[in-house]
């Protein structure tokens, strides 16, 4: 999934999270009406992205009476790696810094990391 990830654009990536959000298949007018409130972008616009989407298999077209679009990369899979592409992109691949950056310029309330403390204690 690493390679079709990186192949998302940022406004492709706004027709994906409608679809995410949904949860299910969506029409193409239901997909449109969404980003047209949320951007204006033009009806063409909108096709041009899903046709994309389609063409790289990041989604699924299935007719029934009207084409439906289905997500094939989940949020989650898209999530790893674009959270994995800016540790590499930023930090030189180190996670360590990251967490230090957050701590360090107070993205990380005491909440935080005490629940981060938590996910990595190991039971003896």
């Amino acid at each position: 999934m690493k390679n079709l990830a990186e192949k998302i654009s940022a406004s492709e990536l706004e027709v994906m999270k409608v679809l995410w959000e949904a949860g299910d298949a969506l029409s193409l007018t239901e997909i449109r009406t969404t980003l047209q409130a949320r951007f204006d972008w033009s009806d063409p616009t909108v096709k041009t992205l899903i046709r994309r989407l389609c063409e790289k298999g990041a989604l699924e077209q299935e007719k029934k009476g009207v084409y439906y679009y289905r997500p094939l990369l989940s949020r989650d899979e898209y999530n790893a790696w674009a959270a994995g592409d800016m540790v590499d992109r930023l930090f030189k691949g180190s996670a360590q810094e990251l967490v230090a950056a957050l701590v360090k310029n107070k993205g990380l309330s005491r909440d935080d990391i005490d629940e981060l403390r938590n996910m990595f204690r190991v039971e003896e």
